[in-house]
């Protein structure tokens, strides 16, 4: 007897599309393991590295996603060059086959083997005899296909809340808080700031509303949490980009956290929820007219989070 359900995919993002992939499967052999087969780094930007996409999550964050969407097992192929020159059948007996599974879930748009030559006839044909192929069709939001391409194309426009819809929740970036220039805590805004790997899709530059969470299980001084409780997660006014008023060069996310100057997350991995755009960004000339709008910023994302300033 075959021993599990086998889905394969890039998963980028793991968003509504990729979630109904895992549930479908689910729903099909429910007291089987499922496996995810998903490769990293992407294939796009190994064979064709000058055009290869900004991801939406780290590898790390998506195997996350994909056990939060049911996984039992999530099964990464290193994608090098020589793995490219696999033919659709070698790809067949040397990772499908291994895994033993009873049925293979895949998108309808799922192509695989050397230039892309199989599709999922050809998993059909393939798999004739050893195991079922079931190919789902694309989720749509509005009368847009939900696919990872259009959650980029948002996020590079600032278009935070298109993203969300068709992410399913919030776009999040990940990160460990480094030490910055410690010029938001002199201006009144202490922020929590996160480098942006060049790889790492991020909201356009600009201003938003959001939330950040500490993900190591400490309390915003640094202190353990007590058991079962759940972590911080607080509201804030996040800038992404270079600080052009200063002349910066590295682009960041830098969150304050509204009302607050007594965190202590140096060195602490958080997460950074984008929930609204406020504006683009903008090179100030005049400190005092930097900080009068800050001010604004802090008071709208009140209004947009809903939540009352601290008095």
């Amino acid at each position: 007897m075959s021993s599990a359900t086998v889905v394969i995919g890039n998963f980028d993002g793991v968003h509504p599309g990729h979630r109904e992939v895992l549930a479908e499967a689910k729903r099909r052999q429910p007291g089987l393991p499922l496996i995810v087969v998903t490769f990293w780094p992407h294939p796009v930007s190994v064979l064709r590295p000058e055009v290869g996409p900004m991801l939406l999550t780290s590898l790390e964050a998506r195997i996350e996603l994909l056990t939060a969407a049911g996984a039992d097992r999530v099964e990464v192929i290193d994608f090098t060059p020589e793995f490219a020159t696999w033919s659709p059948s070698d790809f067949v007996e040397r990772v499908l086959l291994p895994l033993d599974p009873a049925v293979v879930v895949v998108g309808e748009n799922f192509r695989f083997g050397h230039r892309a030559a199989g599709n999922v006839g050809t998993l059909r044909e393939l798999a004739a005899g050893r195991f079922e192929v079931e190919g789902l069709a694309l989720v749509r939001f509005g009368d847009e296909e939900t696919c990872s391409t259009r959650i980029r194309e948002a996020l590079a426009t600032g278009d935070v809340a298109h993203a969300a819809e068709h992410l399913g929740r919030p776009f999040c970036f990940r990160g460990v808080v480094t030490h910055g220039d410690r010029r938001g805590r002199t201006l009144g805004y202490p922020t929590a700031n996160l480098p942006v790997p060049d790889k790492l899709a991020c909201p356009a530059d600009g201003v938003y509303a959001g939330w950040v969470t500490r993900r190591d299980g400490l309390d915003a001084h640094g202190e353990a949490l007590p058991s079962g409780e759940p972590a911080p997660r607080w509201p804030a006014a996040i800038s992404v980009g270079t600080n052009p008023t200063f002349d910066g060069l590295s682009r960041r996310v830098e969150s304050y956290v509204l009302d607050r100057d007594d965190l202590e997350l140096y060195d602490a991995p958080i997460s950074v929820e984008f929930t609204a755009r406020i504006r683009g960004q903008v090179r100030f000339t005049d400190i005092d007219e930097l900080i009068d709008k800050m001010a604004e910023d802090v008071q709208e994302c009140h209004r947009l989070l809903g939540v009352d300033p601290r008095r």
